[in-house]
């Protein structure tokens, strides 16, 4: 190691470059039980597009009774400098979130869906199979208006109620979702529970039902410590699109055992050892995520933070 930088072997069986899906501002803020001001959070999307980060989901057009740390998300859009060239994906759990989304300016968007009836019933209040009803119209007038959809399944390698999830099962959710016309799909191990070889079970099971891997995204938790292996394994597969958040923040407001996210920075450190191209400052993440940290009033669960601000 030198200047906080781990040393690079190239590794050519990964993929030259990958994009980091940030979801800090959103997915990782959404479970603080106190609200952080707008103010804040649109100092933090600043702070990691300045670190190099392309893809920022900055907020949630979701109701404020079930997420009320985004219930400004309006207010956050109004005031943010949305830059040139950068990506600001927003969650539209339905058609009229889609609408708020649409009047803010977005033109990015994603829906949220779950890979196991017991959680849609909680998460959605629908069944496994009458959440597609549920986002069909959504879907349909997104891709109609030229925005990006953008299709994230819950639940896929594990549910707390439920167990184990069939990587097939998983599948099919997911590929009925592209079917309606979304152009990525993000994989969630929502509880942190995927290991390496069940990654590529699900992974070949998406390929199977027909969504090529480079319309595939990983998104791990790591409440096991597993969440760099399983992303290791996702690369190797051919995936180039890594779901992080800054810090390691974030949970899921209806899954209590799930914990935080697989950290940006830790999936740095691992990319620049590996020698993958990514375009994020390691060291201004850190200072971002410290930054954070004391508005938010408790360290980053972070490792790479840890070390690197020690």
């Amino acid at each position: 190691m030198s200047n906080g930088l781990p040393t690079t072997v190239r590794d050519p069986a990964l993929p030259e470059r990958v994009e980091i899906y940030e979801v800090g501002p959103r997915d990782g803020l959404q479970n603080e039980k106190t609200v952080v001001p707008v103010a804040v959070k649109a100092e933090f999307l600043d702070r990691l597009a300045d670190a190099g980060l392309r893809t920022l989901e900055a907020t949630s057009f979701v109701h404020p009774a079930w997420v009320p740390q985004l219930a400004d998300a309006a207010d956050l859009l109004a005031v943010l400098d949305r830059r040139a060239g950068l990506d600001y994906p927003v969650l539209t759990p339905n058609e009229r979130g889609l609408q708020r989304a649409i009047d803010a300016g977005c033109d990015h968007v994603a829906v949220f869906a779950s890979a196991t009836e017991t959680f849609a019933k909680r998460n959605l209040n629908r069944t496994l199979d009458e959440q597609f009803a549920m986002f069909e119209p959504t879907v349909t007038r997104a891709v109609s208006e030229g925005l990006r959809v953008r299709a994230y399944v819950s639940m896929v390698f594990g549910d707390p109620w439920e167990g184990g999830v069939d990587p097939d099962q998983a599948a099919a959710v997911g590929a009925r979702l592209m079917e309606m016309g979304c152009d990525q799909l993000s994989l969630g191990d929502t509880i942190g529970v995927a290991t390496p070889a069940h990654v590529g079970a699900v992974l070949d099971a998406c390929v199977a039902r027909g969504v090529g891997v480079e319309r595939l995204a990983v998104h791990f938790h790591d409440t096991y410590g597993q969440a760099l292996s399983n992303t290791l394994a996702a690369l190797r597969y051919g995936v180039t699109t890594v779901d992080a958040s800054a810090g390691g923040l974030g949970g899921c407001p209806y899954a209590g055992s799930a914990t935080g996210n697989l950290a940006t920075e830790d999936l740095v450190w691992m990319l620049d050892g590996l020698g993958v191209d990514h375009g994020a400052d390691l060291r201004k993440l850190v200072d971002t995520s410290v930054w954070m940290a004391g508005h938010l009033g408790r360290p980053s669960p972070s490792r790479v933070v840890t070390a690197l601000s020690a």
